[in-house]
C-alpha cells in the first residue's frame, strides 16, 4: 500500500494498488486488524476508480461525429 491520498491518485495507480489489495486479501495471511484496514482502502480506491471511469465515459459521450462518423469537436460535458 502506499501513502498517497486515493483522491489524488490517476485511474492507473487506483487501480493497480486495488488489485494489490485483492490479492493480499485473497491469500488470508494478513492479521485481521490488517484486514479491515486493506478493505477500507480497496473499497476507497474501488470508488475512485469508478468516478475515474464515469468521468472519461462522459468525455467520450461528448464527442460530436459528423455524417461518417468521424470526430469533430466536443460537446461540453454540460450541454448534453
Amino acid at each position: 500500500m502506499t501513502d498517497t491520498p486515493v483522491a489524488e491518485m490517476s485511474f492507473e495507480q487506483a487501480m493497480k494498488e486495488l488489485e494489490s489489495v485483492v490479492d493480499r486479501l485473497e491469500h488470508g495471511d494478513v492479521p485481521l486488524d490488517d484486514s479491515i484496514t486493506l478493505y477500507e482502502r480497496g473499497a476507497a480506491l474501488k470508488k475512485r476508480c469508478e468516478e475515474e471511469l464515469k468521468r472519461a465515459e462522459e468525455k467520450v459521450a461528448a464527442i460530436k461525429l459528423d455524417s461518417d462518423g468521424n470526430p469533430t469537436g466536443t460537446t461540453p460535458v454540460d450541454a448534453q
